[in-house]
């Protein structure tokens, strides 16, 4: 008889990419924290988000998520929460306006502070200390006091995760998200770009049918899906002792949810079937994801899907392909036909950021617009070659005006990185560069509609 779940039974199973702590009884401390903390978000809004994630499956809605690559406790300032916001709800806009296709909103906010790393070490010149992973459990500072895990990170974390989530309902709930206000969500720094001035466009034939639906007596005041979005957040589930502290039974159902986020997802490091991050996450009620590279094969990604939707559950799992632009029209075919042919019901989403990373010759890590607009691309023919619905982006971005991808419309080159490089992990597309690439996600939509 396989063992019952519990929030700990991922306790008993083998474990990669969680810190060791050096001081036991402070982690246990801060768990018992935490345990004791309210949630951050609540099982109802979780199975609203896996209703919406049913329309994405079924190939009647289109799943948008993005966000920063690791949040930072240094950088944690309400311009920055609300720049990115309104990069999202501005290719929302997009996506809806431009391809008729309702959008599901996931931002990587509010709890995306740990990292997996490659090596658990880092070596700078005759130093080496441990890598790190986030400032959830260490500091970026190449020092020994920095590079320490400390569970006082976990309790700082939760701190900023609760007051990111208090602003993203005001914007989301509070006027903010008013279709009305379209033209107001440009940035600055955006207004001169060939995406902006598209964007432009899009606001004032937008603006044209707000009029007309005014006139057929559908205002902000009458409908409300016009002045509010539903907005909804995730990240990897990576630190499973800050999880488990946050999973909780929901008093209406009985059931465990993991309310540090309303979507939990795994990463390709992480996806052992046999694992602890498979087994933490095939026991919450959460919607859950699992990141896919190029090296899983047919059957594990079906012993997967198994463990974690053994009900088939449409809304439940998303598969989030991270391929990269040479290996997606090879080997993304057999793992949808696999699914397909145990008829399994899945969201499937296109990562096209992680694969496509690469080191510049000034010494920058990377990523060229072209090669994650090409992956798209090929996402999107596959799909359509395979008779299947291409439901969703999942991509790391930010409202700041960095230079950390190069490419694109902006034409940023090698040299330009240093310019402003600010990411604590992996480059980030800025808001330019994501306006591009909503607009190229719009027009694969309308193909795909023209299709079906």
């Amino acid at each position: 008889m396989a063992q019952k779940w519990t929030p700990q039974s991922w306790r008993g199973k083998p474990v990669v990419q969680v810190p060791t702590y050096p001081d036991a009884q402070a982690l246990e401390d801060a768990e018992r924290t935490l345990g004791q903390f309210p949630p951050l978000v609540f099982a109802g809004e979780a199975r609203r988000l896996k209703a919406q994630l049913t329309k994405v499956a079924e190939g009647k809605a289109f799943l948008l998520q993005g966000g920063d690559c690791a949040e930072s406790f240094a950088e944690f300032h309400p311009n920055n929460i609300r720049d990115t916001f309104r990069v999202l709800l501005q290719m929302a806009v997009i996506l809806t306006y431009g391809a008729a296709s309702p959008v599901v909103k996931v931002g990587r906010l509010a709890g995306q502070f740990a990292k997996p790393r490659s090596s658990d070490m880092e070596t700078r010149g005759d130093t080496t200390l441990p890598s790190y992973r986030g400032d959830m459990i260490n500091g970026m500072d190449f020092t020994p006091e920095s590079r320490i895990p400390s569970p006082q990170r976990l309790i700082q974390a939760y701190n900023q995760s609760a007051s990111t989530l208090n602003l993203l309902r005001a914007f989301a709930q509070g006027g903010y998200a008013d279709l009305h206000k379209v033209h107001q969500w440009t940035l600055d720094f955006v207004a001169d770009s060939p995406a902006a001035a598209r964007y432009a466009d899009l606001a004032r034939r937008l603006d044209e049918t707000l009029a007309f639906m005014a006139a057929c007596g559908l205002t902000a005041e009458t409908t409300p899906q016009i002045r509010e979005a539903d907005f909804f957040t995730s990240h990897e589930a990576l630190h499973l002792y800050y999880e488990q502290a946050m999973t909780r039974v929901d008093s209406t159902t009985g059931d465990w949810y993991d309310t540090s986020a309303h979507m939990l997802w795994i990463g390709d490091r992480t996806r052992q079937p046999d694992g602890a991050h498979v087994e933490f996450l095939s026991g919450i009620g959460n919607p859950v994801g699992i990141k896919i590279g190029p090296t899983i094969t047919q059957d594990e990604l079906l012993k997967l899907i198994e463990t974690l939707n053994p009900e088939n559950e449409p809304g439940r799992l998303t598969l989030i392909s991270r391929m990269g632009a040479d290996k997606v029209e090879s080997g993304l075919p057999p793992l949808i036909r696999a699914v397909e042919r145990e008829g399994r019901r899945v969201v499937w989403s296109c990562d096209p950021m992680h694969a496509n990373t690469v080191s510049s010759t000034t010494g920058y890590k990377t990523r060229s617009v072209d090669r994650i607009l090409e992956e798209v691309r090929g996402f999107f023919a596959v799909h359509r070659a395979e008779g299947t619905y291409a439901g969703g982006v999942h991509f790391e971005m930010t409202g700041q005006d960095v230079t950390e991808c190069v490419g694109g419309a902006q034409a940023i080159t090698e040299e330009n990185l240093s310019d402003r490089y600010h990411t604590h992990c992996d480059p980030r597309l800025n808001a330019k560069q994501s306006l591009e690439l909503a607009f190229l996600l719009a027009e694969a939509l309308k193909e795909e509609r023209a299709i079906r």
